[in-house]
């Protein structure tokens, strides 16, 4: 007779060591999961900076395929392909959407740390100038030499 009630009281509640685990995962979660939720920016400015590095990927690939240059041109808060026989270019890109042309905003309130030089990819997909683009703390690369955008 002891020995069940002995294993319905060990099966009736929680130790005290798993509702101190519990309390401390729980801790640990809120202290890294909330500070990214109250502040949205973060997730702004890396998600422009993914959409950067991809326009700069496309038009270096476009430069190759097209065997023509394409200009980058910057603003304090966006960037416009162009299209051209020479490094001057002219013609707007087309976006992959299909759209006339080839614009990326960025989220309200969020500008480039300094404004970008404005650069083209030649027909062999190497940049006119190495570039920096900072953005907050994000920082996107474009190698002087390969044009490989990092």
């Amino acid at each position: 007779m002891q020995n069940a009630n002995a294993a319905s009281r060990k099966n009736a509640g929680y130790t005290l060591i798993e509702l101190i685990m519990t309390i401390i995962i729980i801790g640990i979660l809120a202290a890294i999961a909330v500070p990214r939720f109250i502040k949205p920016s973060v997730f702004l400015i890396s998600g422009f900076t993914d959409q950067v590095k991809a326009t700069l990927r496309y038009a270096q690939k476009v430069a190759i395929a097209q065997n023509r240059f394409v200009c980058v041109v910057f603003t304090s808060n966006s960037l416009t392909l162009t299209l051209g026989a020479t490094a001057s270019c002219g013609t707007n890109l087309k976006s992959l959407t299909g759209s006339a042309t080839t614009v990326l905003n960025a989220p309200a309130g969020l500008v480039f740390s300094t404004t970008p030089a404005n650069f083209n990819f030649d027909v062999r997909g190497r940049p006119s100038v190495g570039q920096q683009v900072t953005l907050g703390s994000s920082s996107i690369t474009v190698e002087a030499e390969t044009g490989y955008v990092h």
